[in-house]
């Protein structure tokens, strides 16, 4: 060790006392950093653009986060690629925690769809916590035969690809519950693919499709309105917002859940220390009665989990939207 040598007065151990004392700064910084997290401005970046149902929770989840960590959480969109450019844009920043990454079930989908995928979501990342889910409902136009889902189901049946069932693109969730509906319900439907939700909506309305797949925000309207009858929602339990609706599963379309959901990831090597403020933060940010309410407006169901529950989640939609994808024959992009 420069600097230190054996000598009169100065014993063995004397020097490797002296080393130790002489190394230990070295690691202080690193663990101090960790302790007095966050010190600057944190950034979270989603793989979707601004305004979206993604979009606007992660906003009000970050602004709740920055009053309670007393730093600025800032949201940077980067949509495109299957989120590609949003987890490279994470794994090249420093494993600090300063930058944030936001996963869903997307990002479950894009492992089986993208033939490039330049990052491993298992491995690459360390989870944090769930920040919120939500269903799908489907949907009819009012006044025509299907007032059910036992309806279409039926209807489908007696005519083999007569019926037309429209969500958005290819490989959307939305896209692949259709898939999933199809082999669970034991249907020959026609899964017609359209470029936004609005599209969606307008084709039901026109009659040119019998049935569709969307996000509750994005039929909330038609439903109160009438315009729309929604026959089933497609989680594993009734969705809160409409009660009375019954489940995919209840109503004769055999075993089948398709939730999508959002969270909270970090950078392989972010210190542990640093996982578990932003957990302990995040569930009680999630759990404010104020914040709850408006997440519920948006269709969401705002809730926080422990990091190995949402890693667990990520795996296992990995695993059946994979299954989906491979039934259905769908091209990797």
């Amino acid at each position: 060790m420069t600097g230190i040598r054996e000598g009169k007065g100065l014993s063995r151990r004397g020097v490797i006392a002296a080393a130790m004392a002489f190394a230990a700064p070295l690691v202080v910084p690193r663990v101090a950093s960790a302790q007095n997290y966050p010190n600057r401005p944190v950034r979270l970046i989603l793989p979707f653009g601004a305004g979206g149902v993604a979009d606007v929770t992660a906003r009000l989840v970050t602004d709740k986060l920055g009053e309670k960590l007393g730093q600025r959480f800032v949201i940077e969109n980067m949509p495109g690629a299957g989120g590609i450019n949003a987890a490279r844009a994470v794994l090249s920043s420093p494993a600090d925690g300063y930058t944030l990454a936001l996963l869903s079930n997307g990002t479950a989908i894009s492992v089986s769809l993208f033939k490039n995928l330049t990052f491993n979501p298992v491995t690459d990342f360390v989870p944090v916590s769930s920040m919120g889910y939500f269903d799908f409902i489907l949907v009819t136009q009012s006044g025509s035969p299907y007032v059910t889902l036992a309806d279409v189901i039926r209807a489908a049946r007696e005519k083999p690809g007569a019926l037309n069932v429209g969500t958005i693109n290819v490989g959307s969730t939305q896209n692949l519950a259709a898939q999933l509906f199809k082999s669970t319900a034991g249907v020959d439907i026609t899964i017609v693919p359209f470029r936004s939700s609005p599209d969606v909506l307008i084709a039901l309305l026109r009659g040119d499709i019998q049935m569709a797949i969307e996000n509750y925000t994005a039929v909330q309207s038609h439903i109160v309105d009438k315009a729309v009858t929604p026959v089933s929602s497609s989680g594993s339990v009734r969705t809160t917002f409409l009660p009375d609706v019954p489940t995919v599963k209840e109503a004769g379309g055999g075993d089948f859940v398709a939730r999508s959901w959002n969270a909270v990831f970090a950078p392989r090597g972010t210190p542990p220390e640093v996982i578990a403020t932003l957990n302990a933060a995040l569930r009680e940010v999630l759990d404010m009665p104020d914040l709850r309410k408006r997440a519920l407006d948006l269709g969401i169901e705002a809730k926080a989990s422990s990091p190995e529950e949402i890693r667990d989640r990520l795996k296992d939609d990995i695993d059946k939207w994979a299954a989906v994808i491979e039934r259905a024959g769908i091209a990797k992009q």
